[in-house]
This record gives structure tokens, sequence and C-alpha cells, in this order.
């Protein structure tokens, strides 16, 4: 009987030392650190198409980020019909202006969940102002004759976003956010149909990111 009991003590702290070396957590890995540079293209999305911009990023510390950027992207009006003739051509009735709008922007990148979520995804929320110019010409010249014509009107806008960079490569920036754009005019804004103006300028944004780090 004792021979047992000393069997069974032998087996139990066996066990219990076994099992305590297959329950220990593994180290925490440290957070990467990214170059705190960046610089690239965005590739814009909205209502009236696509558009263009660019982008300087600064990491500041752990959470926030400096950044500037520039785009053109083309507006409508939400009053706008476009039509097709019979033979294929599209026309909107009372189009006056085509309208483009080219912002410069100012703003701080707050990152999410630093510390709970790995590296390979990184959201933040970010806003951004500064002046913006709007450019129209005139919708009953070809494209390109029609920017001979030209018109600039100066004002101030600004945007909100939520956006996430991906992956881990420390070389290449790879993000996707939406933003809210706001362009506001203190006057009677500008012309896009035959006697209608736009004061606010914007929308909802879908913007692709893509930079390098150094």
């Amino acid at each position: 009987m004792k021979r047992l009991c000393i069997f069974f003590s032998i087996i139990f702290c066996a066990v219990n030392l076994f099992g305590q070396e297959i329950g220990k957590m593994a180290p925490e890995k440290d957070p990467i650190t990214f170059p705190p540079n960046a610089f690239g293209v965005d590739i814009i999305f909205n209502e009236a198409g696509f558009g263009l911009g660019t982008f300087y990023r600064r990491e500041l510390n752990e959470k926030f980020t400096f950044f500037t950027d520039f785009s053109i992207s083309e507006e409508t009006d939400n009053r706008e019909f476009t039509f097709v003739d019979v033979f294929g051509r599209t026309f909107t009735l009372g189009k006056k202006n085509r309208v483009y709008m080219l912002p410069l922007n100012f703003g701080l990148q707050y990152r999410l969940f630093a510390s709970s979520l790995s590296d390979n995804l990184r959201p933040y929320i970010s806003f951004g102002t500064g002046p913006a110019m709007v450019l129209t010409t005139p919708a009953d010249l070809e494209f390109f004759k029609s920017f001979g014509k030209a018109q600039a009107h100066y004002t101030m806008g600004g945007y909100i976003g939520l956006g996430a960079n991906f992956g881990i490569d420390k070389s290449n920036l790879v993000g996707l956010n939406i933003r809210y754009y706001l362009i506001h005019f203190f006057n009677e804004g500008v012309e896009s149909l035959e006697g209608e103006f736009l004061k606010n300028l914007g929308g909802i944004f879908l913007t692709i990111n893509i930079g390098f780090m150094y």
C-alpha cells in the first residue's frame, strides 16, 4: 500500500510539472517598427467617377501621424440627368460647367487598437482641412479644349475618414480608407447646371493608398 501511494505521488508530480510546461504562454512579440515617412498616390472613387491624388505622411509617435494630401476629382450636381441619344452619345440636360475639386489638406491620423491588433492590420481615423480650388470648364466644349476657358474658384474644405494600412512590409504601403469630404463656398458657389449653383461639394469617397515608406 505504501509503495502504491509513493507510485501515484510520483505520477501526480510528473503530470503536474508536465502540464505546467505545456501551459506556458509564448512570449509576446515586440511590435514592428515601421519607417516614419511615407509617400505615394491615392486612387479615388466617388459618385462622379474617379480621381487621383498624392500624399505624404510623417509618424509623430505610435499613435499620431501627420499627413498632407492633394487630389483632383470631378464633382456632379445630384440634380443632373444624363441621357443617351440614338447614336450612343451621352448628354446632360442643362449642363453648363464641368466641376473639378482640387483640395490641399493637412491633418492627423490616430491609430486605433495599436496594442490589441497585429501589425498586419493598422486601422486609424483621420481628420484633414485646408484650402481648396474648384475648377469649372464649359460643358459645351470638347474636354481638352474646355480647359482653355477654365475658371478657378477658391475656398476652404476638409474631411474626416476611417481607414487601415495592411501588411508588414517595411518598404511598401498599401491602405484603404473611406472619407467624407466637404468643400463649402461662402458666396453663391459654382454653376454646374444652367442657373443652379453648388455651395457645398464633396460627399463620400473611397480611396486606395499605394506608396512606399522610408
